[in-house]
């Protein structure tokens, strides 16, 4: 039998025991305890083991996903129910997953507003009048025929349109 880096059936028992202790502490009126370490630990290990996947390992800003992914399961930690599933390895991979998905789409969001402003910023800068003594002069050798852009711009223009529909 090979070795898993989370021992699902470990996660489960803890996060048994913590579900009971939150509901104990709440009954009482006090605040839930902290989450187990043993949980914290796992859940870090899934984001990073996550990170490595093929379709997320490229991305340059990885250590926001894994802490989305993190943060995410540390607030939908007490929607687990262990009477519907004995699986918190996939309950907390799937919430992992999606804040992925979700930080990926906020950063492509951001570097759209960023190309567009570059092209508008040129686009003003070449079609301004310069005054005769002006000594500032526009970037006019920048180069935006840029085929990833371009995708990203087509991509993100034909989604907006399709979601105003």
């Amino acid at each position: 039998m090979t070795k898993h880096y989370v021992d699902n059936k470990k996660l489960y028992t803890v996060l048994v025991q913590y579900k009971r202790e939150v509901a104990d502490r709440q009954s009482k009126d006090l605040y839930p305890p902290p989450i187990p370490e043993y949980v914290g630990l796992c859940i870090l290990q899934i984001a990073n083991k996550l990170s490595t996947k093929s379709n997320f390992v490229n991305y340059m800003f990885k250590e926001d996903m894994i802490s989305d992914g993190i943060e995410n399961c540390i607030n939908y930690m007490h929607n687990f129910d262990p009477e519907k599933s004995q699986n918190p390895f996939a309950y907390f991979t799937q919430i992992i997953y999606y804040a992925f998905i979700r930080r990926i789409q906020k950063e492509k969001k951001q570097l759209y507003i960023k190309q567009k402003s570059l092209e508008n910023f040129i686009l003003e800068g070449s079609t301004m009048d310069v005054q005769q003594g002006d000594t500032f002069s526009y970037p006019i050798n920048i180069n935006l025929d840029n085929e990833y852009m371009n995708d990203l711009v087509a991509s993100f223009e034909t989604k907006r349109v399709k979601e105003n529909e």
